[in-house]
């Protein structure tokens, strides 16, 4: 199936959200200008006083002492003036990228997973690695240099024309010649630099693809099909990394082209010029300089249109991203202070008995009907589903491995999109609800936990960025987390995550289970987060997860049928499809599919 790429930007989109970004430090880029117009004032101004001097020594003067002095002020200032205004662009160049990269990140985080999986998750890690480092290298050295060499060049061009526009005129002979490679050049690579993007993307697909499976692809003697692929995909970002190289060694060498011939026209105005006493030797000797000065800032610029096709290619992927629609807070979410206030484990108001008090109008019920849902066209995992939770239920969803268990889990915490049918949530169609509201909604825990690198109780109030210490170790009271957490160095302050002190698996479950205390939706997903801890583990982590549901409405994917068990239904799916549906007790009886599957488990516990 071929990926769907996330958006990408057109040219006028991406010029305009750099105008955007550019706006907020148009002082500072104003300060930066004047100081770099300053610096290749003073110094053209030096370049003209060696003509003097020229003209000076041809004219029998000896006393070369004051204009030494001035050469080494004008350097000085020269110097001086360009690092200010470079630092200064610098600056600008930093500022713009670090609002870009939060804006880009902020979008990110929102997009639908299905949507990241459709386009594969090496188009967004190679967004965010390789053309963020892209425009990160242009805005520290190519905008500096741009910015400099655009006043070296129109500045130059200038005191040219003051010296005799004759110079001038010879100087621009060149110019059709460079305006004709730049235009070639960017109409050219920009495609190539584009493409290159794509097929690097795809190569990181591939790889991630082929190392993730790496058990599956060695078991099933797929090594060798997976060698084939990534060789291909290796092969066209290097084609087209070539094609690049290529067409660069071009652009240069017109570039050369056109630097000679116009020190060839500037030369032979001069002597002509010189020769009839229209201008001095000195005059002569200025316009060669300047023009020899021009080119420098010229090649500099035009030589970073490789580096700006790279970076322009790379920006327009990330602002494709970052000015994706804002994601919609709804009318109760992401503030922390609207979200219910945490209590102790002993005096918490369960989620439903608020509903019945009238704190939350919305009942904590669910209702699947007529879902479907496939990951490849024509290829349907889920058939027809029909599913309704009553409010404060907890249900388990057992079955074979590959029935639709974690497909449905995943469709009611809208991680993923239903293609047919519809899910609701308290009487609101999942896919009307704006991202902040359903996760006030529904929260879904799987086996995968992600510790974040910073202090523990950090990591907590990710669910709840306002709430306090005490609301802290009452969270992890409730999950049997205290112990534990009273033995690290530091407590709540305890550095945890990469580079910090490692949790263990039942330990980062213990985490992802207090976040959600602290969270406290009415309507939690389990999805076999129990599975990766050993059989004490496993028990330890059931009964903190028995308590972080208490009072909530729960779908629980049982991995272990021991949850089942304790769940108020259980309901039984087998080929995308729900064949059994009752209470644990009933269902045995009834000798069924889950009878089967509970004699199997209670003859290997």
């Amino acid at each position: 199936m071929t990926p769907q790429l996330l958006p990408i930007a057109d040219s006028a989109h991406t010029r305009r959200a750099a105008w955007a970004l550019l706006r907020p430090y148009r002082r500072l880029a104003v300060v930066a200008g004047l100081a770099l117009a300053l610096a290749t004032v003073v110094g053209l101004a030096g370049v003209d006083l060696l003509g003097r001097i020229v003209d000076d020594v041809r004219a029998g003067g000896t006393d070369l002492a004051r204009p030494a002095v001035l050469l080494a002020l004008a350097a000085t200032v020269h110097g001086i003036g360009t690092a200010i205004g470079a630092a200064r662009i610098a600056e600008v160049g930093e500022r713009m990228l670090a609002d870009l990269r939060e804006r880009f990140v902020e979008r990110a985080l929102h997009l639908p997973l299905d949507r990241i999986e459709a386009a594969g998750a090496g188009d967004l890690t190679a967004r965010v690695t390789r053309d963020v480092t892209a425009v990160a290298e242009a805005v520290r050295y190519a905008l500096p240099t741009l910015v400099r060499s655009a006043l070296s060049i129109g500045l130059t061009l200038v005191a040219l024309a003051l010296l005799d526009w004759r110079f001038l005129v010879a100087a621009l002979v060149a110019m059709p010649l460079q305006a004709g490679t730049v235009r070639w050049y960017a109409r050219t690579a920009g495609p190539v630099y584009a493409d290159s993007r794509v097929a690097v993307a795809a190569q990181q697909q591939q790889l991630l693809d082929s190392y993730a499976g790496a058990d599956t692809v060695l078991a099933f003697g797929l090594a060798r099909r997976h060698t084939d692929l990534i060789a291909a995909r290796s092969a066209a970002a290097v084609d087209l990394s070539l094609r690049g190289v290529g067409l660069l060694s071009r652009f240069f060498s017109r570039l050369n082209l056109a630097e000679f011939v116009a020190l060839g026209g500037v030369l032979t105005v001069g002597y002509l010029l010189v020769g009839a006493g229209s201008v001095t030797l000195g005059t002569a000797t200025a316009a060669a300089l300047y023009l020899h000065n021009l080119f420098n800032p010229i090649n500099a610029a035009l030589g970073l249109a490789d580096e700006v096709q790279v970076a322009r290619a790379g920006l327009s992927r990330l602002v494709g991203i970052a000015d994706l629609p804002a994601p919609s807070t709804g009318p109760a979410a992401t503030s922390p202070a609207t979200w219910p206030e945490a209590t102790s484990p002993a005096t918490a108001t369960p989620p439903s008995a608020a509903t019945a008090a009238g704190a939350d109008p919305v009942p904590p019920a669910i209702v699947v009907s007529g879902v479907r849902h496939a990951y490849r066209p024509g290829e349907d995992v889920l058939h027809g589903v029909d599913l309704e939770v009553s409010a404060g239920e907890r249900l388990a969803l057992v079955g074979a491995s590959g029935a639709g268990k974690t497909t449905l889990a995943s469709l009611v915490a809208g991680t993923h999109r239903p293609h047919g049918g519809r899910i609701a949530l308290g009487g609101h169609d999942v896919a009307e609800l704006a991202p902040a509201e359903l996760r006030r909604r529904v929260v879904l825990v799987t086996q995968d936990v992600h510790v974040f690198a910073g202090a523990l109780a950090d990591d907590l109030r990710l669910a709840r960025p306002g709430a306090t210490d005490a609301e802290l170790w009452a969270a992890l009271g409730r999950v049997g987390a205290i112990d534990w957490v009273r033995t690290l160095p530091d407590g709540l302050a305890t550095v945890v995550g990469e580079g910090g002190h490692r949790l263990t698996e039942e330990q980062a479950q213990h985490l992802a289970l207090a976040r959600l205390v602290l969270a406290d939706p009415p309507v939690v997903i389990l999805d076999e987060a129990t599975a990766d801890a050993g059989s004490a583990g496993a028990r330890a982590l059931e009964a903190a997860a028995n308590r972080a549901l208490s009072g909530r409405t729960a779908i629980v994917v049982a991995h272990r049928l021991t949850q089942a068990a304790e769940a108020d239904r259980v309901v039984v799916m087998a080929d995308g499809r729900i064949v059994e549906s009752g209470t644990h007790d009933a269902l045995v009886a009834a000798e069924g599919p889950y009878a089967a599957l509970w004699s199997a488990w209670s003859a290997h516990r």
